[in-house]
Protein backbone atom coordinates (compact mmCIF):
# COMPACT_ATOMS: atom_id res chain seq x y z
CA UNK A 1 0.00 0.00 0.00
CA UNK A 2 2.73 2.40 0.82
CA UNK A 3 4.64 1.77 -2.82
CA UNK A 4 1.17 2.37 -4.08
CA UNK A 5 0.28 5.59 -2.49
CA UNK A 6 3.74 6.28 -3.51
CA UNK A 7 3.61 5.92 -6.86
CA UNK A 8 0.02 7.58 -7.50
CA UNK A 9 1.78 10.76 -6.03
CA UNK A 10 4.56 10.23 -8.39
CA UNK A 11 2.26 10.12 -11.56
CA UNK A 12 0.35 12.86 -10.62
CA UNK A 13 4.06 14.90 -10.05
CA UNK A 14 2.37 15.19 -5.99
CA UNK A 15 5.89 14.15 -5.09
CA UNK A 16 7.06 17.55 -3.91
CA UNK A 17 4.34 19.09 -3.63
CA UNK A 18 2.23 20.92 -0.70
CA UNK A 19 -0.60 18.74 -0.06
CA UNK A 20 -4.52 19.43 2.51
CA UNK A 21 -5.41 15.37 3.43
CA UNK A 22 -9.08 15.40 3.94
CA UNK A 23 -8.32 13.91 7.58
CA UNK A 24 -11.94 12.83 9.69
CA UNK A 25 -9.71 10.36 12.30
CA UNK A 26 -11.56 7.37 10.59
CA UNK A 27 -9.94 4.32 9.06
CA UNK A 28 -9.39 5.74 5.75
CA UNK A 29 -7.80 8.89 6.57
CA UNK A 30 -5.68 7.53 9.22
CA UNK A 31 -4.48 5.15 7.23
CA UNK A 32 -3.38 7.56 4.40
CA UNK A 33 -2.17 9.80 6.62
CA UNK A 34 0.49 7.22 8.58
CA UNK A 35 1.20 6.30 5.12
CA UNK A 36 2.23 10.21 3.59
CA UNK A 37 4.19 10.07 7.10
CA UNK A 38 7.08 7.29 6.18
CA UNK A 39 7.15 8.28 2.59
CA UNK A 40 7.91 11.79 3.39
CA UNK A 41 11.36 10.93 4.19
CA UNK A 42 12.21 9.50 0.75
CA UNK A 43 14.80 11.18 -1.33
CA UNK A 44 11.98 11.75 -3.88
CA UNK A 45 10.04 13.45 -1.62
CA UNK A 46 12.61 16.33 -0.23
CA UNK A 47 9.71 19.01 -0.50
CA UNK A 48 6.39 17.42 -0.02
CA UNK A 49 4.41 18.99 2.72
CA UNK A 50 1.50 17.87 4.30
CA UNK A 51 -1.52 19.24 6.27
CA UNK A 52 -3.97 17.47 7.66
CA UNK A 53 -7.30 19.29 7.68
CA UNK A 54 -10.31 18.03 10.01
CA UNK A 55 -13.99 19.40 9.23
CA UNK A 56 -15.90 18.70 12.76
CA UNK A 57 -19.65 18.60 11.36
CA UNK A 58 -20.75 19.15 14.72
CA UNK A 59 -23.17 16.43 15.10
CA UNK A 60 -22.42 14.83 18.07
CA UNK A 61 -21.50 17.02 20.87
CA UNK A 62 -18.82 15.71 22.94
CA UNK A 63 -18.52 13.16 20.56
CA UNK A 64 -17.20 15.44 17.82
CA UNK A 65 -14.85 17.20 19.86
CA UNK A 66 -13.00 13.93 20.94
CA UNK A 67 -12.42 12.77 17.80
CA UNK A 68 -10.92 16.83 16.82
CA UNK A 69 -8.48 16.21 19.51
CA UNK A 70 -7.72 12.72 18.21
CA UNK A 71 -7.05 13.94 15.08
CA UNK A 72 -4.80 16.67 16.40
CA UNK A 73 -2.63 14.63 18.07
CA UNK A 74 -2.16 12.36 15.60
CA UNK A 75 -1.24 15.02 13.16
CA UNK A 76 1.36 16.22 15.80
CA UNK A 77 2.61 13.31 16.41
CA UNK A 78 3.26 12.00 12.25
CA UNK A 79 4.98 16.16 12.42
CA UNK A 80 1.72 17.50 9.87
CA UNK A 81 0.34 21.03 10.23
CA UNK A 82 -3.30 20.57 11.57
CA UNK A 83 -6.07 22.61 10.49
CA UNK A 84 -9.64 22.69 11.70
CA UNK A 85 -13.59 24.09 11.67
CA UNK A 86 -16.33 23.70 13.40
CA UNK A 87 -19.38 23.76 11.40
CA UNK A 88 -21.96 26.32 12.06
CA UNK A 89 -24.96 24.89 14.50
CA UNK A 90 -27.58 25.65 11.14
CA UNK A 91 -25.51 22.93 9.15
CA UNK A 92 -28.53 20.56 8.00
CA UNK A 93 -28.09 17.21 9.35
CA UNK A 94 -27.80 15.78 5.75
CA UNK A 95 -25.59 13.77 3.91
CA UNK A 96 -25.41 16.17 0.70
CA UNK A 97 -25.31 19.63 3.17
CA UNK A 98 -22.14 17.99 4.80
CA UNK A 99 -20.95 17.21 1.92
CA UNK A 100 -21.35 20.45 0.63
CA UNK A 101 -19.90 22.14 3.55
CA UNK A 102 -16.77 19.81 4.04
CA UNK A 103 -15.50 20.42 0.14
CA UNK A 104 -15.75 24.23 0.91
CA UNK A 105 -14.03 23.90 3.43
CA UNK A 106 -11.02 21.90 1.81
CA UNK A 107 -11.29 24.45 -0.94
CA UNK A 108 -10.88 26.98 1.71
CA UNK A 109 -7.64 25.35 3.16
CA UNK A 110 -6.41 24.58 -0.64
CA UNK A 111 -6.31 28.70 -1.04
CA UNK A 112 -5.21 29.29 2.44
CA UNK A 113 -2.27 27.21 2.76
CA UNK A 114 -1.52 27.87 -1.40
CA UNK A 115 -1.56 24.03 -1.88
CA UNK A 116 -0.75 22.08 -4.93
CA UNK A 117 -3.50 19.16 -4.40
CA UNK A 118 -6.17 17.94 -1.76
CA UNK A 119 -5.90 14.50 -1.13
CA UNK A 120 -9.77 12.36 0.05
CA UNK A 121 -9.07 8.77 1.54
CA UNK A 122 -11.88 7.15 -0.66
CA UNK A 123 -11.69 3.82 -1.69
CA UNK A 124 -12.99 0.77 -3.76
CA UNK A 125 -15.68 0.30 -1.55
CA UNK A 126 -16.57 3.61 -1.60
CA UNK A 127 -16.38 3.56 -5.47
CA UNK A 128 -18.67 0.17 -5.46
CA UNK A 129 -20.96 1.88 -3.09
CA UNK A 130 -21.32 5.74 -5.03
CA UNK A 131 -21.98 3.42 -8.90
CA UNK A 132 -24.99 1.38 -7.04
CA UNK A 133 -25.85 4.23 -5.36
CA UNK A 134 -26.30 6.23 -8.83
CA UNK A 135 -27.79 2.93 -10.45
CA UNK A 136 -30.33 2.81 -8.14
CA UNK A 137 -31.04 6.90 -9.02
CA UNK A 138 -31.14 6.42 -12.28
CA UNK A 139 -27.94 7.71 -13.51
CA UNK A 140 -26.60 7.77 -17.24
CA UNK A 141 -23.43 6.81 -18.10
CA UNK A 142 -21.59 10.12 -16.57
CA UNK A 143 -22.69 8.68 -13.23
CA UNK A 144 -21.61 4.99 -13.89
CA UNK A 145 -17.79 6.18 -13.91
CA UNK A 146 -17.49 6.47 -9.69
CA UNK A 147 -15.48 8.44 -7.95
CA UNK A 148 -12.73 10.12 -10.19
CA UNK A 149 -8.91 9.57 -9.08
CA UNK A 150 -8.57 13.14 -9.78
CA UNK A 151 -10.81 16.15 -10.15
CA UNK A 152 -9.69 19.22 -10.70
CA UNK A 153 -7.41 19.55 -7.85
CA UNK A 154 -9.32 16.63 -5.38
CA UNK A 155 -6.62 12.95 -5.89
CA UNK A 156 -7.82 9.62 -4.04
CA UNK A 157 -4.38 7.78 -3.73
CA UNK A 158 -6.61 4.90 -2.26
CA UNK A 159 -9.08 4.68 -4.76
CA UNK A 160 -7.53 1.21 -5.99
CA UNK A 161 -7.38 -0.12 -2.33
CA UNK A 162 -10.27 -2.22 -0.83
CA UNK A 163 -11.65 -1.32 2.90
CA UNK A 164 -10.67 -4.33 3.96
CA UNK A 165 -6.97 -3.65 3.06
CA UNK A 166 -7.43 -0.85 4.90
CA UNK A 167 -8.84 -1.76 8.27
CA UNK A 168 -5.51 -4.52 7.97
CA UNK A 169 -3.13 -1.88 7.87
CA UNK A 170 -4.24 0.15 11.06
CA UNK A 171 -4.29 -3.15 12.59
CA UNK A 172 -0.71 -3.92 11.75
CA UNK A 173 0.47 -0.79 12.48
CA UNK A 174 -1.68 0.09 15.96
CA UNK A 175 -3.10 2.65 14.77
CA UNK A 176 -6.39 3.73 16.90
CA UNK A 177 -8.89 5.41 14.14
CA UNK A 178 -12.13 7.45 15.29
CA UNK A 179 -15.27 5.22 14.75
CA UNK A 180 -17.67 7.75 14.10
CA UNK A 181 -21.09 6.45 15.65
CA UNK A 182 -22.82 7.71 13.54
CA UNK A 183 -21.82 5.24 10.55
CA UNK A 184 -24.07 2.73 11.71
CA UNK A 185 -26.88 4.76 11.41
CA UNK A 186 -28.73 3.15 8.58
CA UNK A 187 -31.02 6.61 8.43
CA UNK A 188 -28.50 7.46 6.00
CA UNK A 189 -28.47 6.19 2.16
CA UNK A 190 -24.74 5.44 2.22
CA UNK A 191 -25.05 3.62 5.59
CA UNK A 192 -27.87 1.54 4.51
CA UNK A 193 -26.25 0.19 1.08
CA UNK A 194 -22.98 -0.30 2.99
CA UNK A 195 -24.47 -2.12 5.90
CA UNK A 196 -27.85 -4.18 3.96
CA UNK A 197 -28.13 -3.83 0.56
CA UNK A 198 -24.55 -4.70 -0.55
CA UNK A 199 -24.20 -7.85 2.13
CA UNK A 200 -27.45 -9.14 0.50
CA UNK A 201 -26.39 -8.68 -3.05
CA UNK A 202 -22.58 -10.85 -2.20
CA UNK A 203 -25.30 -13.82 -1.49
CA UNK A 204 -26.29 -13.55 -5.44
CA UNK A 205 -22.25 -12.82 -5.86
CA UNK A 206 -19.53 -12.83 -3.69
CA UNK A 207 -17.75 -10.40 -5.85
CA UNK A 208 -20.66 -7.76 -6.40
CA UNK A 209 -17.96 -4.97 -5.29
CA UNK A 210 -15.47 -6.08 -7.66
CA UNK A 211 -18.06 -6.24 -10.44
CA UNK A 212 -19.06 -2.36 -9.65
CA UNK A 213 -15.96 -1.32 -10.04
CA UNK A 214 -15.87 -3.49 -13.29
CA UNK A 215 -18.85 -1.46 -14.20
CA UNK A 216 -16.99 1.53 -13.48
CA UNK A 217 -13.99 1.04 -15.62
CA UNK A 218 -16.00 0.04 -18.53
CA UNK A 219 -18.05 3.31 -18.33
CA UNK A 220 -15.03 5.22 -18.06
CA UNK A 221 -14.00 3.75 -21.14
CA UNK A 222 -16.87 4.42 -23.12
CA UNK A 223 -17.52 7.29 -22.17
CA UNK A 224 -14.02 8.27 -23.44
CA UNK A 225 -15.36 7.25 -26.62
CA UNK A 226 -18.57 9.61 -26.48
CA UNK A 227 -15.81 12.28 -24.92
CA UNK A 228 -14.17 12.40 -28.67
CA UNK A 229 -17.25 13.73 -30.11
CA UNK A 230 -18.46 15.93 -27.48
CA UNK A 231 -15.44 17.51 -27.27
CA UNK A 232 -15.89 18.82 -30.98
CA UNK A 233 -19.63 20.45 -29.79
CA UNK A 234 -19.04 21.36 -26.42
CA UNK A 235 -17.11 25.03 -27.13
CA UNK A 236 -20.48 26.20 -29.16
CA UNK A 237 -22.68 24.71 -26.55
CA UNK A 238 -21.32 26.51 -23.26
CA UNK A 239 -20.16 29.89 -22.67
CA UNK A 240 -18.59 29.45 -19.15
CA UNK A 241 -21.52 28.57 -17.06
CA UNK A 242 -24.46 28.95 -19.72
CA UNK A 243 -25.95 27.50 -22.39
CA UNK A 244 -26.32 28.86 -26.25
CA UNK A 245 -29.75 28.62 -27.16
CA UNK A 246 -29.50 29.30 -30.54
CA UNK A 247 -26.49 25.84 -30.66
CA UNK A 248 -28.49 23.79 -28.18
CA UNK A 249 -31.07 23.66 -30.48
CA UNK A 250 -29.94 21.88 -33.08
CA UNK A 251 -28.82 18.97 -30.96
CA UNK A 252 -30.65 15.57 -31.07
CA UNK A 253 -32.18 14.78 -28.05
CA UNK A 254 -30.04 12.30 -26.86
CA UNK A 255 -26.94 15.07 -26.89
CA UNK A 256 -28.91 17.54 -25.70
CA UNK A 257 -29.55 15.35 -22.20
CA UNK A 258 -25.72 14.80 -22.19
CA UNK A 259 -25.20 18.31 -21.68
CA UNK A 260 -27.83 18.99 -19.24
CA UNK A 261 -26.21 16.28 -16.92
CA UNK A 262 -22.71 18.03 -17.84
CA UNK A 263 -24.46 21.11 -17.08
CA UNK A 264 -25.61 20.19 -13.90
CA UNK A 265 -22.43 18.79 -12.86
CA UNK A 266 -21.02 22.06 -13.51
CA UNK A 267 -23.85 23.26 -10.85
CA UNK A 268 -22.10 20.88 -7.83
CA UNK A 269 -26.02 19.56 -8.02
CA UNK A 270 -27.59 16.34 -6.97
CA UNK A 271 -29.29 14.53 -10.64
CA UNK A 272 -31.24 11.60 -12.03
CA UNK A 273 -32.76 10.50 -14.95
CA UNK A 274 -35.95 12.23 -13.52
CA UNK A 275 -34.29 15.74 -12.72
CA UNK A 276 -32.49 15.68 -16.12
CA UNK A 277 -36.12 14.67 -17.73
CA UNK A 278 -37.50 17.73 -15.87
CA UNK A 279 -34.59 20.20 -16.70
CA UNK A 280 -35.18 18.80 -20.76
CA UNK A 281 -38.82 19.07 -20.62
CA UNK A 282 -38.69 22.50 -19.39
CA UNK A 283 -36.18 24.52 -21.18
CA UNK A 284 -38.00 22.86 -24.33
CA UNK A 285 -40.57 24.80 -23.38
CA UNK A 286 -39.15 28.23 -23.02
CA UNK A 287 -36.28 27.87 -25.28
CA UNK A 288 -37.93 29.55 -28.35
CA UNK A 289 -39.76 32.42 -26.36
CA UNK A 290 -38.30 35.84 -25.98
CA UNK A 291 -39.14 36.28 -22.94
CA UNK A 292 -37.94 33.39 -21.06
CA UNK A 293 -39.41 31.78 -17.40
CA UNK A 294 -37.83 30.22 -14.34
CA UNK A 295 -37.55 26.80 -12.78
CA UNK A 296 -36.71 26.76 -9.06
CA UNK A 297 -33.41 24.17 -8.48
CA UNK A 298 -32.81 24.55 -5.35
CA UNK A 299 -33.82 27.05 -2.29
CA UNK A 300 -31.14 29.61 -3.65
CA UNK A 301 -31.22 29.24 -7.27
CA UNK A 302 -33.42 28.83 -10.39
CA UNK A 303 -33.07 27.61 -14.09
CA UNK A 304 -33.61 30.26 -16.46
CA UNK A 305 -34.43 29.57 -20.39
CA UNK A 306 -35.41 31.77 -23.19
CA UNK A 307 -34.68 31.84 -27.35
CA UNK A 308 -30.75 33.17 -26.55
CA UNK A 309 -29.01 31.51 -23.17
CA UNK A 310 -30.22 29.30 -20.28
CA UNK A 311 -28.30 29.95 -17.19
CA UNK A 312 -29.03 29.77 -13.09
CA UNK A 313 -29.91 32.76 -11.44
CA UNK A 314 -30.58 33.36 -7.58
CA UNK A 315 -33.60 33.61 -6.46
CA UNK A 316 -34.94 37.17 -5.43
CA UNK A 317 -34.66 36.64 -1.73
CA UNK A 318 -30.66 36.09 -2.22
CA UNK A 319 -29.91 38.70 -4.12
CA UNK A 320 -27.90 41.69 -2.95
CA UNK A 321 -27.63 43.97 -5.63
CA UNK A 322 -25.68 46.84 -5.20
CA UNK A 323 -27.35 50.13 -5.78
CA UNK A 324 -25.23 52.68 -7.73
CA UNK A 325 -25.06 56.60 -6.99
CA UNK A 326 -26.50 58.20 -10.45
CA UNK A 327 -23.40 59.72 -11.84
CA UNK A 328 -23.30 63.13 -13.94
CA UNK A 329 -22.23 63.87 -17.48
CA UNK A 330 -21.09 67.24 -17.56
CA UNK A 331 -19.04 67.04 -20.24
CA UNK A 332 -17.13 64.00 -22.60
CA UNK A 333 -14.76 62.05 -20.93
CA UNK A 334 -14.71 59.10 -19.08
CA UNK A 335 -16.84 58.08 -16.01
CA UNK A 336 -16.52 55.28 -13.81
CA UNK A 337 -20.19 53.43 -12.69
CA UNK A 338 -19.53 50.57 -10.50
CA UNK A 339 -17.39 47.84 -12.24
CA UNK A 340 -17.93 49.62 -15.71
CA UNK A 341 -16.76 52.46 -17.89
CA UNK A 342 -18.11 54.91 -19.58
CA UNK A 343 -17.06 57.45 -22.28
CA UNK A 344 -18.55 60.01 -24.01
CA UNK A 345 -15.96 61.19 -26.67
CA UNK A 346 -16.79 63.75 -29.66
CA UNK A 347 -17.51 62.10 -33.07
CA UNK A 348 -14.43 62.36 -35.99
CA UNK A 349 -15.98 63.19 -39.23
CA UNK A 350 -12.87 60.97 -40.58
CA UNK A 351 -14.36 58.01 -38.64
CA UNK A 352 -16.04 55.83 -40.85
CA UNK A 353 -20.25 56.04 -39.73
CA UNK A 354 -21.84 52.74 -39.48
CA UNK A 355 -24.87 51.96 -37.13
CA UNK A 356 -23.52 49.23 -34.72
CA UNK A 357 -25.62 46.31 -34.01
CA UNK A 358 -28.05 46.94 -30.95
CA UNK A 359 -26.51 44.98 -28.80
CA UNK A 360 -22.81 46.60 -29.22
CA UNK A 361 -21.82 48.05 -25.84
CA UNK A 362 -20.85 51.32 -28.41
CA UNK A 363 -23.43 53.64 -30.25
CA UNK A 364 -23.33 56.70 -32.54
CA UNK A 365 -25.55 59.73 -30.87
CA UNK A 366 -26.97 63.12 -31.69
CA UNK A 367 -27.21 65.03 -28.69
CA UNK A 368 -27.68 68.38 -30.06
CA UNK A 369 -31.06 68.79 -29.32
CA UNK A 370 -30.75 66.93 -25.52
CA UNK A 371 -27.10 68.78 -24.32
CA UNK A 372 -25.54 68.26 -21.13
CA UNK A 373 -25.98 67.38 -18.06
CA UNK A 374 -26.91 63.68 -18.38
CA UNK A 375 -27.25 61.37 -16.10
CA UNK A 376 -25.88 57.24 -16.05
CA UNK A 377 -27.96 55.44 -13.85
CA UNK A 378 -29.88 51.83 -13.44
CA UNK A 379 -33.61 51.92 -13.99
CA UNK A 380 -36.35 53.49 -11.73
CA UNK A 381 -39.98 52.98 -11.45
CA UNK A 382 -41.86 55.36 -14.35
CA UNK A 383 -38.98 55.69 -16.45
CA UNK A 384 -40.33 56.38 -20.31
CA UNK A 385 -38.24 55.79 -23.27
CA UNK A 386 -39.13 57.11 -27.26
CA UNK A 387 -37.67 54.17 -29.30
CA UNK A 388 -35.57 55.04 -32.36
CA UNK A 389 -37.43 55.25 -35.51
CA UNK A 390 -40.52 55.88 -33.22
CA UNK A 391 -42.43 59.57 -32.18
CA UNK A 392 -44.41 58.26 -29.43
CA UNK A 393 -43.10 57.30 -26.07
CA UNK A 394 -43.34 54.01 -24.67
CA UNK A 395 -42.59 52.56 -20.48
CA UNK A 396 -39.51 51.44 -20.53
CA UNK A 397 -40.52 48.38 -18.78
CA UNK A 398 -42.60 47.12 -21.91
CA UNK A 399 -39.87 48.37 -24.01
CA UNK A 400 -37.97 46.09 -21.96
CA UNK A 401 -39.82 43.51 -23.01
CA UNK A 402 -40.19 43.73 -26.63
CA UNK A 403 -36.49 43.66 -26.84
CA UNK A 404 -36.36 40.07 -24.43
CA UNK A 405 -34.34 41.46 -22.10
CA UNK A 406 -34.39 38.77 -18.97
CA UNK A 407 -36.31 40.36 -16.25
CA UNK A 408 -33.60 39.30 -13.94
CA UNK A 409 -31.27 41.59 -15.91
CA UNK A 410 -33.04 44.86 -16.10
CA UNK A 411 -32.04 46.03 -12.65
CA UNK A 412 -28.35 45.91 -13.64
CA UNK A 413 -28.58 47.33 -17.31
CA UNK A 414 -26.86 51.03 -17.30
CA UNK A 415 -28.55 53.68 -18.58
CA UNK A 416 -27.64 57.24 -19.80
CA UNK A 417 -30.70 59.10 -19.09
CA UNK A 418 -31.64 63.27 -19.18
CA UNK A 419 -34.26 64.54 -16.48
CA UNK A 420 -37.34 63.30 -18.73
CA UNK A 421 -36.43 59.95 -19.94
CA UNK A 422 -34.05 57.25 -20.92
CA UNK A 423 -31.81 57.87 -23.90
CA UNK A 424 -29.39 54.84 -24.06
CA UNK A 425 -30.40 51.68 -22.51
CA UNK A 426 -26.56 50.22 -22.96
CA UNK A 427 -26.46 47.01 -25.33
CA UNK A 428 -30.23 47.44 -26.01
CA UNK A 429 -31.38 50.58 -28.05
CA UNK A 430 -31.20 53.97 -28.56
CA UNK A 431 -34.03 56.57 -27.78
CA UNK A 432 -34.98 58.23 -31.43
CA UNK A 433 -34.21 61.86 -29.45
CA UNK A 434 -30.21 61.39 -29.84
CA UNK A 435 -30.45 58.79 -32.96
CA UNK A 436 -28.58 59.71 -35.98
CA UNK A 437 -30.43 60.77 -38.58
CA UNK A 438 -27.74 62.55 -40.50
CA UNK A 439 -24.14 62.55 -38.65
CA UNK A 440 -23.10 61.87 -35.28
CA UNK A 441 -22.05 64.50 -32.88
CA UNK A 442 -20.60 61.96 -30.35
CA UNK A 443 -20.14 58.41 -29.62
CA UNK A 444 -20.99 56.46 -25.86
CA UNK A 445 -19.42 53.24 -25.00
CA UNK A 446 -19.43 50.90 -22.05
CA UNK A 447 -16.45 48.76 -20.96
CA UNK A 448 -15.54 47.00 -18.11
CA UNK A 449 -13.53 48.72 -15.76
CA UNK A 450 -9.94 49.81 -16.42
CA UNK A 451 -8.74 52.41 -14.10
CA UNK A 452 -6.38 54.06 -16.52
CA UNK A 453 -9.44 55.47 -18.50
CA UNK A 454 -10.47 57.02 -15.95
CA UNK A 455 -10.28 61.22 -15.99
CA UNK A 456 -8.31 62.38 -12.99
CA UNK A 457 -10.77 65.33 -12.18
CA UNK A 458 -13.96 62.91 -12.49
Amino acid sequence: MINRVANFLKNNHLNDKTVIVGFSGGYDSMCLLDILSKIKDLPEFFDFEVIAAHYNHNWRGEESLREQEVCRLFAASKGFEFYTKNAPSTLKKTENDARIARYEFFEEAYEEFDADAVLTAHNKDDNAETVLYRVIKGTGIIGLRGISEKRMYFYRPLLKTYRSEILNYCKENNLNPNNDSSNANTAYKRNFLRLNVIPALEKINPEVKDALNVLAENAISDNAIIEEYISTIRPRIFNNQTIVAEEYKKLSVSVKKRFLYEFVQMLGLDYDSKKINELYNFIETNIDKKNGTTLSLTTSMWLYADNKIVETIPHKKHVYIEQQEPVVISKEGSYKFGNKIFTLKKYNEQQIFMFPDSTANFAYIDITNVGFPLILRTRNDGDIITPFGMKGTMKLKKYMNSKGVSRHKRDLIPLLCNSDEVLWVSGVGLNDKIGVKVQPTHVIELNKINEEMINDDN
